[in-house]
């Protein structure tokens, strides 16, 4: 008896084809149509109108109050009066007052505020629906120049780079460490990644919550973290089959804890970044040296592999860069231009790639426990790990 299994030949694209495939979303539009043409067939008018304008971000410059606003309703909206701690004020809106589902417009409102003073900004549409932002502190927003971009880029080398090359300088030190160490130290780093992807992960849940509706914060977390888990699977696995060398697998991994960490950090420069942008000086103050104590410890995830190894100089250069840099980025995104969409987008990448690299670190100590059982040094390890993270997240939540 023959096992083999004759494959069905590719079918050709043809017209009828293509006719075929399209036939039920033509019919399915016209389903539609006919349903919202007679009132969603019950031939009833809503009572109320349905509208939701969402404040994405707002500046403030010498006597002038600015919003960037979004409709993210049904339907068209009007912004017919705006009113400042219950003032009527003129403004000037652009492109248009009119503004459509999911269109953006710029509100300019000229007004003397003072600095440090507490502001609420209510927006009425045209059907008399308000819509607040509050302004805790009154605080000129900053603007990109030379000076500001060098506050930002500061905060970023504070966060980021100089403490993640800080925990690289243990590389010498830990070197001297047994092989039973060593796997501690992985576990460690298991633990260390384990937390802080569902820190970002819990992260990124709050932002969403920021986030206009019609984007669907949790569906882009999915996008984002699904998506970056299987892009760096993938990759894991080409490289997997280009080398037989465990020296370039280990380094490989380093790699990416160095990226899953880089976009986590730049995360964290979002965060700080924003703070300073709304004048919340004391708050990113806190998060600049609560970040800085939490991220020695990444400088350590990211050599733990390869401590077996002797890497040159210049590539752990290069993983601190990956891991530390972000961090500027993220406090120049935040700091001139803040957004909850990005910072949703951002941390569930950022989560999907420290998830990856769970997966990596996680086969290779299983690898370790074949050759070496040690079960309960696996598992101190990562408690260990998973607690140095929240002892320091004290300091910054």
């Amino acid at each position: 008896m023959s096992n083999r299994v004759d494959k069905k030949p590719e079918a050709r694209i043809t017209l009828r084809l293509v006719v075929m495939l399209l036939l039920p979303i033509i019919l399915l539009a016209g389903v539609i149509a006919l349903f919202l043409s007679n009132g969603g067939g019950l031939g009833l008018d809503p009572a109320a109108p349905v509208e939701n304008i969402v404040i994405e971000r707002y500046y403030l410059r010498h006597g002038v109050i600015e919003l960037l606003v979004r409709n993210s309703g049904p339907e068209q909206a009007t912004i017919a009066q705006v009113i400042v701690n219950d003032a009527v004020m003129p403004f000037q809106i652009t492109p248009a007052p009119d503004i459509p589902r999911l269109g953006q417009a710029n509100i300019v409102i000229d007004y003397p505020w003072t600095y440090a003073e507490a502001y609420t900004v209510i927006l009425f549409t045209s059907n008399s629906i308000p819509f607040e932002v509050s302004i805790p502190v009154a605080f000129e927003t900053p603007q990109p120049n030379s000076a500001t971009l060098w506050s930002f880029t500061l905060i970023g080398l504070y966060v980021g780079v100089i403490p993640v090359f800080l925990g690289i300088f243990w590389f010498p030190a830990l070197r001297q460490m047994g092989r039973r160490t060593m796997t501690f130290l992985m576990a460690v780093t298991l633990g260390l990644l384990i937390f802080l992807g569902l820190d970002a992960l819990a992260e990124a849940l709050e932002a969403a919550t920021s986030v206009p509706s019609s984007f669907q914060g949790v569906g882009l977390i999915g996008i984002g973290g699904v998506a970056t888990f299987l892009l760096l699977e993938a990759i894991s696995n080409w490289q997997t089959g280009r080398t037989t060398n465990e020296q370039d697998k280990r380094l490989s991994i380093a790699m990416m804890i160095a990226v899953g960490m880089g976009i986590h950090n730049l995360g964290e420069g979002l965060a700080i970044g924003a703070a300073y942008n709304i004048g919340e000086i004391a708050l990113g103050t806190f998060l600049v040296i609560g970040f800085i104590i939490q991220n020695i410890t990444e400088g350590l995830g990211i050599i733990a592999p390869i401590l077996r190894d002797k890497p040159q100089i210049g590539k752990l250069a290069i993983l601190g860069l990956i891991g530390g840099a972000p961090a500027i980025l993220g406090a120049w995104i935040g700091g001139y231009a803040p957004s909850p969409f990005l910072a949703v987008l951002f941390l569930a990448i950022g989560a999907g790639a420290i998830f990856q690299v769970v997966h990596e670190i996680a086969k290779m100590l299983q690898k370790d426990l074949k050759q070496e059982p040690a079960p309960m040094l696996i598992f101190s390890g990562v408690v260990v790990g998973m607690l140095m993270l929240w002892v320091t997240g004290l300091l910054i939540k």
